[in-house]
């Protein structure tokens, strides 16, 4: 069962506090740790902000502007009818989950989530494989709305569209509820930063949250000499590593010569020509100092170091 919340008459920032209060279907992947560009510590940031941060980028609006002719192409690949909700759903079992549902299938028990994708991305819907963490986006819309089927149709700009039919599946929606409950009780309500995990996204993160350092504070470093050591050989792995791939490389350019192509069985090799054009910023600042003042931009960051004691 669910509570059903109307949102047609809703303003863009009253909806966008509305999705602080629970897991949304596009949080589930990163929650679940299958999101190629967030994390459960960037949701988790999202969550419990202060302030109800809208994306607001090419892809987003592209996406949004594209969803209306993404159903249409899918009403007529299939001869199914589709119709929006204007609602948002929360689960009464478990209210932390929320669903914002792109369309509903008229006369199933399913509903229709619409994407598009770059041609860059077409690998990913392949062989009729689903990204991840749009199938975990579908299966917490399932989760939330008990409904046992979910539709996934994109448009691959420029090459092609497909859809795909997501059932019930009982093992996999009760494990997501459990990550998702977790997440939510556990880190979320307690306050407590999610872990981190080496991604991208982590580091965007911690920067919002610790981006300056108090000037000549220290800290005792207790419980991480095991780890820096681990750190200390991982990077001594990857100098040796790195000296191996310039090795081949240099062999390869050996062999190669003068000629800019190289073709075998199974690889293209290119060392071309190209030609680039830098400011000599040193010179200007010594030659020119009014201008390189006026040009000038001051970025402010942290140096992460690790030395020796």
């Amino acid at each position: 069962m669910y509570e059903k919340i109307p949102t047609g008459n809703m303003t863009q920032e009253d909806w966008l506090q509305l999705r602080k209060t629970g897991i949304g279907g596009s949080d589930a992947g990163a929650v679940c740790g299958l999101h190629p560009y967030s994390n459960a510590m960037k949701v988790f940031r999202d969550k419990t902000g202060g302030e109800a941060e809208e994306v607001n980028n090419e892809a987003v609006r592209i996406g949004h502007d594209l969803e209306a002719y993404v159903a249409k192409r899918f009403v007529e690949a299939t001869g199914l009818k589709v119709r929006c909700s204007n609602y948002m759903y929360r689960s009464k079992e478990y209210p932390f989950m929320i669903a914002d549902v792109d369309r509903l299938v008229v006369g199933e028990d399913a509903g229709l989530e619409c994407k598009t994708a770059s041609a860059y991305s077409a690998d990913k819907w392949s062989d009729g494989n689903i990204p991840l963490h749009y199938m975990m986006q579908c299966y917490h819309y399932m989760a939330v709305t008990g409904k046992r089927a979910w539709y996934i149709a994109a448009v691959i700009l420029g090459r092609e569209f497909t859809y795909r039919k997501l059932v019930w599946d009982e093992a996999v929606i009760n494990n997501l509820i459990a990550i998702e409950e977790d997440f939510w009780h556990n880190y979320v309500l307690t306050g407590q930063i999610p872990p981190p995990d080496g991604s991208r996204a982590c580091d965007e993160v911690i920067a919002q949250y610790f981006s300056k350092a108090k000037e000549k504070s220290a800290i005792e470093l207790t419980g991480f000499d095991e780890k820096l050591g681990r750190r200390r050989d991982i990077l001594q792995k990857i100098a040796e590593l790195e000296t191996e791939k310039k090795q081949i490389e240099q062999e390869v350019k050996l062999f190669m010569g003068e000629h800019e192509l190289a073709r075998s069985e199974r690889y293209r090799v290119s060392w071309g020509n190209v030609d680039s054009t830098r400011l000599d910023t040193k010179r200007i600042r010594e030659e020119k100092p009014e201008i390189y003042e006026d040009y000038a931009t001051v970025s402010h960051s942290r140096r992460f170091e690790v030395k020796a004691a």
